[in-house]
């Protein structure tokens, strides 16, 4: 079996040198042996280390190598959507099966991918899009398919949950956990993608597709970061026995009319130390399922990572060789239900809302009078002053209110928050955060 390899970077290489160093195994799992056909990269003269490869290997040329008659397989670890997206469509719709880690390149055209892939018969695995070396993404897909997936909760982006994380520990700011981060190697120059959600949500689009058969792109997904997080935001949640998450969220949902929907989101949010999500720290990954007849399963791991995503990939490539061997394809996408996204505000939630307000008498009431209005109950209301001392009066007379609702529709949820920043009895609107979890 012959590998055509898109990409040697850090997840490349470690997939050369895999296979390279199992070798006699992978032969034997699969059959065949595994060769690699070629390589293709930006820049031929770029120091590679001890790679255990021929330099004649290398090409600048993907799209000629995956044309290539005696390639099999295509092993994608670009990334990015195009020049990758025409590659893949090319490799499937010759009849080649693709094994690919592009998370983003899935979020926004999968449809694409699995189009060309039943044109072409041909097999299109992706564990290493998400999770890292994790399996999770074939139990969804397959282990899960006689049961009804109602609910999938992940911590799906290590970066995030390393800096929150660290500012649990520590009582850093956002900013500190961040340098943190960059400076032991788990966030980029340019952190965007993973403190903005970006990275997460197009995960999430991934996960909600097979987990309800139905497809879902990135641009369907409710998406904030975690840069507005505080210390005293994740104090607060402290107070509460509860920590900080960077969440994503899918779960199968009714809407006003009775059809069945899908609501998919990536958010920080709340969660009670009881949680199985709450402990997992440092930079790793967890995703919690919930399905009818299975009930709760949990995926833990190292979500990252050079070594750990080449293991997903390898496992995919035995995957996809041996059926190609045996003359099969594996199930093609199940996207039969095409369910409805639903919109973010009809998503039901809690909120955490932390305000300064006046320290006068009726501040309480005409609060809670707005929450009333809005139709959103409160369930606890917790007081303090404004600086955090103890007592009821902080500087200047103000106040500060911390107040968690019951469950409500979001938008609900946005009005009655959009209404307190408007009193004059309300300083400001310190802190929002949704609560998941049961407490």
């Amino acid at each position: 079996m012959r590998l055509a390899l898109l990409g040697c970077g850090t997840v490349g290489g470690e997939v050369v040198r895999l296979l390279h160093e199992q070798s006699a195994d992978l032969a034997a799992r699969i059959g065949a042996p595994l060769e690699i056909a070629g390589i293709a990269v930006r820049r031929l003269g770029r120091d590679r280390g001890d790679l255990p490869v021929d330099p004649a290997l290398f090409t600048t040329d993907a799209l000629g190598l995956v044309k290539r008659d005696d390639v099999d397989v295509v092993v994608e670890v670009v990334g990015g959507i195009e020049p990758a997206r025409g590659w893949l469509v090319e490799a499937l719709r010759a009849g080649k099966s693709v094994v690919t880690a592009n998370k983003a390149l899935l979020a926004e055209d999968g449809g694409t991918l699995h189009d060309a892939a039943a044109e072409g018969g041909a097999d299109l695995y992706y564990e290493a899009a998400v999770a890292g070396a994790i399996p999770l993404l074939r139990p969804l897909r397959e282990s899960l398919h006689g049961d009804r997936i109602t609910r999938v909760t992940g911590i799906v982006n290590g970066t995030t949950n390393f800096i929150l994380s660290a500012m649990d520990a520590t009582g850093a700011g956002f900013a500190e956990a961040l340098e943190e981060a960059t400076e032991l190697g788990y966030a980029e120059a340019d952190p965007t993608a993973d403190v903005e959600g970006f990275d997460a949500a197009a995960k999430a689009a991934i996960l909600a597709s097979l987990a309800f058969h139905t497809r879902v792109s990135a641009a369907d997904v409710h998406r904030e970061g975690i840069t507005e997080v505080t210390a005293a935001d994740v104090a607060s949640a402290k107070a509460m026995g509860c920590t900080i998450k960077l969440l994503c969220i899918a779960a199968r949902g009714v809407d006003a009319a009775g059809r069945e929907t899908v609501n998919v989101r990536v958010h920080p949010a709340m969660i009670p130390l009881t949680h199985p999500l709450a402990s997992v720290g440092d930079a790793f990954n967890a995703v919690f399922v919930e399905a009818e007849a299975a009930g709760q399963l949990m995926f833990y791991g190292r979500g990252a990572g050079g070594a750990p995503t080449a293991s997903a990939v390898l496992g995919d490539v035995v995957a996809v060789a041996r059926n190609r061997l045996a003359g099969v394809r594996a199930a093609s996408e199940s996207a039969y239900a095409d369910l409805p996204v639903r919109p973010m505000g009809e998503a039901l939630t809690r909120y955490h809302v932390r305000l300064d307000v006046a320290d006068r008498p009726g501040v309480l009431a005409a609060v809670a009078g707005v929450f009333a209005r809005h139709d959103v109950s409160i369930a606890t209301v917790r007081q303090g002053s404004a600086d955090g001392s103890p007592g009821t009066t902080g500087r200047g007379g103000d106040a500060e209110l911390v107040i968690v609702t019951h469950v409500a529709p979001d938008a609900a949820l946005a009005a009655t928050v959009a209404e307190l920043r408007g009193l004059d009895i309300v300083r400001s609107v310190t802190s929002v955060l949704r609560v998941e979890g049961g407490f």
